[in-house]
């Protein structure tokens, strides 16, 4: 939801009523994750995607249709062999969208929800998408940390239940669809309940204020990451030389990381990237940056002679072996990169292939399936 939320609001802020699909569930190749979203305005003008392409048709006029009826409904696409190219995932993947109706009167904690999203503050969002008792569909709560839960599913048990494992896919921050009893009972089925968590952007932190610098801060942004480059050169560590990253910081790299891990703004989504490929910067930020406790990715820019160089430095400073394999150096896949916009890519690539488990290698020499399910 978050892509089209600017949309959806300008529509809900104006009184409007708009069908919402989103993908809830996917199984093997499905093109879309969970939480991505299409809208159906109310002057039939479609925003976002739900697949790609492949099943946008049939989602809009369900949309359609559960405007007008007003009630939710949740709908699987596969493949068939007589309608897979009219309303199938031609990919053979499986997806479960759940459509309802939007509006001020449906859903008005809608605005406090999309304040949390624009400032960056952890909210989740749990709607129930299947239920034996009809009256449960589409009720909702918002989970916020440390506060209680806003509305109800339609008993204590069930907040109780839904609210806890809510706080832990924000930790995460991740979407997923999760099951229940009836009356949110953790051993039983029969309530599907669909959390969106939206979770602050993961940070990329970029180190070293070079021409390479500003690329892999571009596709950093890109991606979706709050990007801070650092770097202790006053004259290069400047706003108008990145523009593309959230901000810019003036200060030695190892100081700053440590600082920033000191005041819990570093996790497991984090991803670094050290691109100064000088000692006197690199060994002191890889030394704190090795031994984070939680972080995505370490990678440091450098010839093979410089990786060595670094190595060596970092095991007389007494980094042991179990820390340096955490280190991706050089940086990057192997993608023939020459420019700073083809190594950023590679970076890039490197990145997304260890968050998701790719091996990086090309999918028209591998066979099965192109993507793996989530965790």
């Amino acid at each position: 939801m978050r892509d089209v939320l600017p949309e959806l609001m300008a529509w809900w802020r104006s009184g409007a009523t708009v069908g919402v699909g989103t993908v809830v569930a996917t199984f093997q190749s499905a093109p879309r994750p969970p939480g991505a979203s299409m809208l159906v305005g109310p002057d039939g003008t479609a925003v976002g995607s739900v697949s790609g392409g492949c099943v946008e048709g049939a989602v809009y006029e369900l949309a359609e249709s559960v405007v007008g009826s007003g009630e939710p409904v949740l709908e699987r696409y596969g493949v068939s062999d007589d309608d897979a190219f009219a309303v199938g995932l031609t990919c053979g993947g499986i997806l479960d969208v759940y459509v309802e109706k939007v509006s001020r009167d449906t859903f008005p904690e809608l605005e406090e929800i999309a304040a949390d999203i624009d400032a960056g503050r952890p909210v989740a969002l749990a709607t129930v998408i299947e239920h034996p008792d009809p009256a449960w569909l589409g009720r909702r709560i918002v989970v916020r940390p440390d506060t209680p839960a806003v509305a109800t599913l339609g008993s204590a048990r069930a907040d109780d239940a839904v609210h806890d494992d809510a706080l832990g896919l924000l930790a995460l921050g991740n979407n997923a669809t999760l099951t229940y009893g009836p009356d949110g009972e953790r051993r039983g089925e029969g309530m599907r309940v669909f959390v969106w968590a939206f979770a602050p952007k993961p940070r990329m932190l970029v180190f070293g204020a070079i021409d390479f610098a500003a690329a892999v801060a571009k596709v950093g942004s890109f991606l979706g990451y709050h990007v801070t480059v650092c770097d202790a050169r006053p004259v290069f560590a400047t706003n108008s030389r990145f523009p593309e990253a959230d901000e810019v910081v003036v200060d030695w790299p190892h100081r700053y990381l440590q600082a920033e891990q000191d005041a819990g703004r570093i996790d497991a989504r984090t991803v670094i990237t050290v691109l100064t490929h000088d000692p006197k910067f690199d060994v002191p930020l890889l030394e704190v940056a090795l031994r984070l406790p939680e972080v995505a990715y370490v990678g440091a820019m450098g010839s093979r002679r410089t990786h060595e160089d670094r190595l060596d430095r970092l095991r007389e400073a007494g980094v042991d072996d179990k820390e340096i394999e955490l280190l991706s150096s050089p940086i990057g896949l192997d993608l023939g990169a020459r420019t700073p916009e083809e190594t950023a890519i590679s970076i890039a690539a490197e990145i997304v292939a260890g968050r998701w488990g790719g091996s990086g290698a090309r999918l028209a020499a591998r066979d099965g399936r192109i993507h793996r399910d989530l965790a």
